[in-house]
């Protein structure tokens, strides 16, 4: 048999080496050395100088050693393995929710757009049945003012009105010449929202309304201005 050292058993198991040391020395008739004295001697020893049932053990040792090493690293896959398993299990579980959030989000804004497209297109026909006619009651221009601005502004404007021309389309203020029923100073001015100005009352609430946003920024903003003075 040849001489294989044994160097490397020793630094895979210090245990197992010390072990054989100690097994070396009292095969040998020997009194037990010491703890390092032992682990020096088996260091230095070879195969052929133990015996062969302390061969037998530090091959064990070292082979168990070994399927320990192997075992750790195994363990050490398996568990990266997973935990990479749980990090895209993770990614796709969140892309999957932001997706359906998105797709939510996306039927909700769809639903709200019909919506007001139906109600735009409902209030379109409304004021299509209250325009282009020969002549207006108050009720009927007040419909169409309505119907042209948001509800919370109506009250406002209609308060202006009443005070300037008590909704009568073709109001004149015999001094001044205004006209209409936001009577617009001079009435031509409104010819810059249509030509029908003189007989449509759409014309002119469409002027009135352009005038107190620019100007007031709202018909509420343009009433409490006419509260203060008398006049917008």
């Amino acid at each position: 048999m040849s001489r294989i050292s044994v160097r490397g058993f020793a630094v895979a198991s210090a245990t197992a080496v010390t072990t054989v040391g100690a097994v070396v020395g009292v095969a040998a008739g020997n009194e037990p050395a010491s703890v390092g004295n032992t682990e020096a001697a088996a260091a230095d020893a070879t195969i052929a100088d133990i015996p062969a049932g302390a061969q037998a053990q530090v091959q064990t040792a070292s082979l168990t050693q070994q399927a320990d090493d192997q075992s750790t690293q195994a363990d050490t896959a398996a568990l990266k393995s997973a935990q990479e398993s749980a990090r895209k299990a993770a990614a796709e579980t969140a892309q999957s929710k932001k997706h359906a959030a998105d797709e939510a989000k996306a039927k909700k804004a769809a639903e709200a757009r019909d919506k007001k497209l139906a109600a735009s297109r409902s209030s379109s026909r409304d004021l299509g049945d209250l325009v282009g006619k020969s002549s207006y009651t108050i009720a009927e221009t007040k419909a169409i003012a309505q119907q042209m601005m948001a509800g919370d502004q109506f009250q406002c404007f209609s308060n202006i009105v009443d005070h300037e021309s008590g909704w009568n389309y073709k109001a004149t203020n015999a001094g001044s010449g205004a006209y209409g029923l936001v009577q617009a100073l001079p009435g031509s001015k409104m010819s810059s929202a249509g030509s029908d100005w003189q007989t449509n009352p759409a014309t002119q609430i469409k002027w009135g309304l352009n005038y107190m946003n620019e100007r007031y920024d709202s018909p509420c903003g343009a009433w409490s201005f006419w509260q203060a003075n008398s006049w917008y």
